[in-house]
């Protein structure tokens, strides 16, 4: 544990020492507000809620996340610290948590300091802030299961674009995999068991029932399975590559 601690230090640290963080934040928080309160129509639906807000954190994350994850293997790769930094006397697996951690870690910063839209909505109203705060958890799970991807993806290439656009477009099919977009591909030849699987697999789906304010154990599971399996091939992926 105290190895993990001492990377996630360093990730995190490493974070605000480049503009990457305060970009990231700004850029967040800007696109939030416009879509809450421009798309989303905020005032105009006269409820009080951040339903708007939450609703499109998935589509947010599909683009911003990916933005996030691409520097967390390939930067050590092509810059070539991967080497000295596996030489550390750590585990991959403490060096892999600790860096996830890290950067899970800051989404979260992001997310905490969107805090003024909950200041708006109750000072404008009576919300339920149990569900406002179920909502919260349930974009921090679901950016983390997004940053575990993007992280294995990262972990193959040491080009950061390609990270990024990979890493967008897995994330892509795993949000929008109960939808039509998806499913369409699978209707007329796929046997019902498997489309039913594929859009289980949703993270919109297990996002939404999380933000409706009923934590099911399910949709928990769902999320750590997805960042632990995700972050089980991201070790496997930096052993077998940490050579080239």
């Amino acid at each position: 544990m105290r190895n993990v601690l001492t990377i996630f230090r360093r990730e995190l640290t490493g974070y605000f020492t480049t503009p990457l963080a305060y970009v990231f934040i700004v850029i967040f928080l800007a696109l939030a507000g416009i879509l809450t309160f421009f798309v989303g129509n905020f005032f105009e639906r006269g409820q009080a809620d951040l339903q708007p807000f939450f609703n499109f954190h998935p589509w947010l994350f599909v683009v911003l996340i990916p933005a996030l994850s691409m520097r967390l293997w390939a930067e050590e790769r092509k810059s070539g610290t991967i080497e000295l930094f596996l030489t550390l006397p750590i585990r991959m697996t403490e060096a892999v948590i600790g860096k996830f951690l890290a950067a899970w870690c800051f989404a979260g910063i992001a997310l905490a300091l969107t805090f003024p839209f909950w200041i708006t909505v109750n000072f404008l109203g009576q919300p339920d802030n149990g569900v406002i705060l179920a909502s919260y958890i349930a974009s921090w799970l679901m950016a983390g299961a997004m940053l575990a991807v993007g992280a294995c993806v990262s972990a193959i290439t040491k080009n950061q674009v390609i990270a990024f656009v990979v890493t967008a477009a897995l994330v892509f099919v795993f949000t929008a995999a109960g939808s039509s977009i998806v499913l369409g591909v699978f209707e007329g030849w796929a046997p019902e068991w498997l489309t039913h699987g594929i859009a289980q697999m949703s993270f919109l789906g297990h996002f939404s029932a999380i933000t409706r304010g009923v934590i099911d154990m399910r949709d928990l599971v769902y999320f750590l399975s997805i960042i632990i399996a995700f972050l089980g091939a991201n070790a496997i992926l930096v052993d077998l590559k940490k050579a080239e």
